[in-house]
């Protein structure tokens, strides 16, 4: 059975650092890309960051280029997303997915004032 378990949400100061971890079990982790979704308040899931099981090539939505990082440690079954300089409308419910349909139970972000 496929289990996928996010950490590492919380109230965080507009400016401010998270770091997102989601550990997989009983999947393939190491031969498949991994991806982190959200959703903001009112607003249908999107697309946040993949990154592939090899070298490929890693793809980010354009909001949050350059401010998130995607990683993964293939030892540890877990994929990372390290947000810095969060903005108002990264405020979201973050969950991680393993293809097709696997997801975490998701972790509240929260940026405040």
């Amino acid at each position: 059975q496929v289990h996928l378990v996010e950490s590492g949400g919380g109230l965080v100061q507009f400016g401010g650092s998270l770091r997102l971890s989601c550990v997989v079990s009983g999947f393939p982790f190491s031969s498949k890309a991994m991806s982190w979704y959200r959703q903001r308040p009112g607003q249908e899931r999107e697309l946040v960051a993949r990154i592939p099981h090899d070298d490929g090539k890693i793809w980010y939505m354009p909001s949050v280029k350059g401010r998130f990082t995607i990683s993964r440690d293939n030892a540890k079954n877990t994929v990372y997303l390290q947000m810095s300089s969060l903005k108002y409308e990264d405020t979201a419910v973050y969950d991680c997915n393993a293809p097709v349909a696997y997801w975490g139970q998701g972790t509240q972000v929260t940026v405040s004032p």
